[in-house]
């Protein structure tokens, strides 16, 4: 284990997060997994992909 990891934690166990810092990371988190899950699904948007599959280019040989 990486020494600085573990001063961080120690420092982090003296001094924890407030509790408004804990429930935005838990929001964050929340939302995150709200979107990969609706995109297992397969209900997202083809129009909000990054690579849409209708706009692709010509392949090149």
């Amino acid at each position: 284990m990486n020494l600085t990891w573990l001063l961080r934690a120690a420092h982090w166990v003296r001094h924890p997060p407030s509790t408004g810092r804990v429930i935005l990371v838990a929001v964050v988190v929340a939302i995150c997994a709200a979107i990969v899950g609706i995109e297992w699904l397969g209900l997202w948007p083809e129009a909000m992909t990054l690579d849409p599959k209708g706009l692709r280019g010509p392949k090149l040989p």
